[in-house]
């Protein structure tokens, strides 16, 4: 018989994969879009912006409803929504259409940080939450990978942008069992998010700080691997795809094993989160200066694949670092608010990432994720010294 822990979370990670499909199809897509629409650096930068902003501004509402309704009814929602979404992005004929189908996609996409946050730490034994966050966690990466192989290994099948069909299929499909199959949770009291407190705890405001860097790094990274590996190393949109789908899964594979080791070491919680989150997110730091420099498909893969597991697989202990700052009565909110940190920076970071290669080129944007993760690095850093 499968154990409880084992049935939430799996059902729980196998949402979070179909909705990353779905959502990271359009990060992937982005040579497609510059072809068909003949964009610019800026103009591709702009598109990510309009997928975070619809993310950004729906991650408040989406975390309240969660805890209103409960979050089998808005992960559903959530999922139904980004598929309907993906099919959006596949017919948009235009380049403000695309923009308007990739802001409403995002904007589907809140339900996820609430919605399966609460499940894991409402429903999950605390011995064993950060290695479920962790699991959880893959989900963003498998599905962002399995996005990008559909997305650049169909281009040539029927019509350019035929991957996203296919990710807004499986999307429907997977909505479809995950409602019938999840089982609800007791019904809890619905309470107001009490924001005015979360603003009163310093540490918990250095650690979203730290959030707006990583994400920084996560969502820029995720948008221009394939137009990189592509201009600048020579491969194909296929071989592209491959490269990011190769750096989702270090990073999956990344987010596993520090969630399993957060639970493992001794100490303070706080301290183990956040200290393994200094190391990741410095590490990743050094290797995007390392970039510039590849000239083969295989020198990038494993750059990438290192970022992957470093700073992309930083997400799972930074939302465990933040369980350790606030009272449990307040996770729903503060989960919210953290991710909301995170996918700010997705609103310039990537235009301003595709604005210093027209400019001055990779070497530059690459400095810029650089410097920025490394900044994320020593403000995490100073949370984990607030807790010596």
């Amino acid at each position: 018989m499968v154990s409880r822990f084992w049935r939430i979370v799996t059902a729980v990670t196998v949402w979070h994969v179909a909705a990353s499909v779905c959502y990271y199809a359009v990060y992937a897509g982005t040579p497609i879009a510059r072809d068909a629409f003949d964009l610019t650096g800026l103009e591709v930068g702009i598109v990510i912006a309009a997928l975070t902003l619809g993310y950004a501004v729906s991650l408040l509402p989406f975390g309240v409803a969660t805890d209103r309704f409960g979050e089998r009814r808005t992960l559903t929602v959530g999922l139904v929504g980004l598929s309907a979404g993906a099919l959006g992005v596949a017919v948009a004929p235009t380049y403000p259409l695309f923009l308007l189908a990739a802001f409403l996609l995002g904007s589907m996409y809140g339900s996820a940080t609430p919605g399966t946050n609460k499940a894991i730490f409402d429903r999950i034994e605390p011995g064993s939450q950060h290695r479920a966050i962790g699991i959880k966690q893959v989900g963003p990466t498998v599905g962002s990978a399995v996005g990008a192989l559909l997305v650049t290994g169909t281009a040539g099948l029927v019509f350019p942008r035929f991957g996203f069909l296919l990710a807004a299929a499986v999307g429907f499909v997977v909505a479809g069992g995950f409602w019938t199959t999840y089982r609800r949770a007791s019904p809890s009291e619905a309470t107001s998010p009490d924001f005015r407190a979360l603003s009163s705890n310093p540490a918990y405001l250095v650690l979203l700080l730290s959030g707006v860097c990583l994400g920084s790094a996560f969502y820029t990274t995720t948008g221009y691997v394939t137009l990189f590996v592509g201009e600048s190393v020579g491969a194909s949109v296929a071989v592209a795809g491959a490269v990011l789908a190769s750096t989702q899964v270090a990073s999956s594979a990344g987010k596993v094993a520090v969630g399993s080791l957060a639970d493992a070491l001794p100490g303070p919680a706080r301290t183990r989160t956040g200290g393994i989150l200094v190391v990741q997110a410095a590490g990743g730091g050094v290797l995007y200066f390392l970039l510039p420099a590849t000239g083969s498909v295989l020198a990038a893969s494993v750059i990438f694949a290192g970022i992957g597991a470093l700073v992309m697989g930083s997400t799972g202990l930074y939302y465990s670092c933040l369980s350790t700052l606030v009272e449990e009565e307040k996770l729903g909110a503060a989960s919210a608010a953290g991710q909301l940190a995170v996918t700010a920076s997705g609103l310039f970071a990537p235009p301003a990432f595709g604005y210093l290669v027209d400019v001055s080129g990779y070497a530059a944007a690459w400095s810029l994720l650089g410097v920025l993760s490394l900044a994320g690095a020593g403000l995490a850093s100073l949370v984990v010294a607030d807790a010596v």
